[in-house]
């Protein structure tokens, strides 16, 4: 080897080492992504202007879907109980079904998101709602802080004291990375938006669902359960319109606050490094097929907004069946850590990232032991185990669920593949629920009368406390 190659060879060597060195330190020394959560509580898929609702107001979310990843086809798995909203808080901060656990908890000993942020190296917040809640897991969060649920609902400025503490914290804030779950109340009833938000709609253009009725058409196991009883038996048009008044100035009222909260993260440099997820806890029937709350299998109410926006995250959509547990791992993935073992939750990073389609081929929902569901990209199929009823929709052809294909010849092989599916679901998430009764209840629904309604509407109210002779005043 001649002097001069021999020159021209260190130099090389010395050239890639100090590009690899400068490589590897600048890789080093970039900061973890922080994460900030936005989780609502009872908010439909479709009430997000830029996925597609014309009426609703929501500037703030439609810039994170303008800027970021949106899931299609995101669900709540389903619940054990009317409050839906803690079992898909606790499969949520669990990564598991709620078959799993006993109780009205998730057990925060086992694998858990607050846990894992931590191992990552996050300082992990959460505050939210006090009531329905994954209590044991928020014990887990560095700072975990409640809100006065029916307090804050009725102050007309949807989740304002959930946003005002999250500036605080980001003013004051160490350079550690930081996970942030915020939790809001609403837009769960009672909806309270003040009147700069109720005056941004005329209740009177507001459209029914296409899917609106006065009445359920039959017995889903669940229709005098406390949300059933906000509204009259049958529902009127107005009605449903008013419900949908509050509810959409509500969620605008929320989508301001958050802007609010998005304005502050530029303001302090953090922004261009946070990934932004924003979700909900499940749907809302709120006049679909005649029904008001969420404990139905209809897409209107367990499917919810899905957006991931920030750094390493293109701007896309995608129609892959996904639950929202699956959040958990998606978020350990994406901030490098590692996925804990033994959940039922899958990470959808693959199909943010472009490598997969899909992370499933079916997807199953369960609410109590009324109903059951599960669907394809195409068909679903819906069973009421205690009427032994059943209903079978073409997604793709009537997405509202209007039309029952159940039992027509042309649609058998649709009907026997999704019911295998279901269970074998059933296996595989722990159900030991019966699909069929072998003394089915009358399939038919009575409404309540005026007189019975009031009736109803008592049994669900909170019980006062009675007070201790001791307490009494003298």
């Amino acid at each position: 080897m001649s002097f001069r190659y021999r020159e021209f060879f260190a130099l090389f060597s010395i050239l890639c080492f100090t590009i690899l060195t400068s490589s590897t330190l600048a890789a080093a020394e970039k900061p973890k992504p922080n994460v900030l959560f936005l989780f609502t509580d009872d908010q439909r898929a479709d009430t997000i202007h830029a996925l597609g609702n014309p009426l609703i107001k929501t500037p703030h979310l439609d810039q994170l879907v303008q800027s970021g990843f949106i899931f299609n086809n995101a669900y709540c798995l389903g619940s054990n109980s009317g409050a839906v909203c803690v079992c898909s808080r606790n499969m949520l901060l669990s990564g598991r079904t709620y078959f799993r656990w006993t109780g009205r908890y998730a057990s925060a000993e086992k694998p858990n998101f607050p846990d894992s942020m931590k191992a990552a190296g996050y300082y992990t917040y959460h505050h939210g709602k006090k009531g329905n809640t994954a209590a044991e897991i928020h014990k887990r969060f560095d700072q975990s802080k409640y809100l006065n649920d029916s307090q804050a609902r009725l102050l007309g400025q949807p989740g304002k004291e959930i946003v005002d503490d999250a500036i605080e914290f980001l003013q004051k804030k160490e350079a550690q990375p930081f996970f942030m779950y915020l939790a809001f109340a609403c837009p769960h009833d009672p909806r309270v938006a003040a009147q700069e938000y109720m005056d941004l709609y005329e209740r009177e253009e507001i459209p029914l669902p296409k899917n609106y009725l006065p009445l359920h058409p039959f017995n889903n196991g669940e229709q005098v359960v406390r949300d059933e009883l906000l509204a009259g038996f049958p529902r009127s048009k107005a009605e449903v319109r008013k419900h949908l008044h509050d509810y959409y100035a509500d969620i605008t009222g929320l989508d301001g606050h958050i802007g609010r909260l998005l304005k502050a993260l530029k303001a302090s440099g953090e922004y261009d490094n946070t990934i932004i997820i924003f979700s909900s806890d499940h749907g809302l029937a709120v006049g679909s097929h005649g029904l008001m709350g969420k404990q139905s299998l209809y897409e209107h109410s367990m499917k919810s907004p899905l957006i991931f926006s920030g750094p390493g995250i293109s701007h896309g959509q995608s129609d892959a069946l996904v639950y929202l547990y699956d959040i958990f791992p998606t978020v350990c993935e994406m901030v490098g850590t590692e996925i804990p073992q033994g959940l039922d939750a899958e990470s959808m990073w693959p199909v943010i990232d472009g490598e997969k389609s899909q992370i499933r081929e079916t997807l199953f929902t369960a609410y109590k032991d009324v109903q059951r569901s599960v669907r394809d990209d195409r068909w679903k199929l819906i069973t009421y185990p205690q009427i032994n009823k059943s209903q079978l929709f073409d997604l793709q052809n009537d997405p509202q669920e209007t039309e029952n294909l159940f039992g027509q010849a042309g649609c058998q092989s649709h009907t026997d593949r999704l019911g295998t599916a279901m269970k074998d679901w059933q296996k595989k998430t722990g159900d030991t629920s019966p699909l069929v009764s072998e003394t089915p209840q009358a399939a038919t629904f009575k409404a309540p009368t005026a007189e019975e309604l009031e009736k109803l509407k008592k049994n669900w109210q909170p019980k006062k406390k009675k007070t201790k002779p001791s307490q009494k005043k003298q």
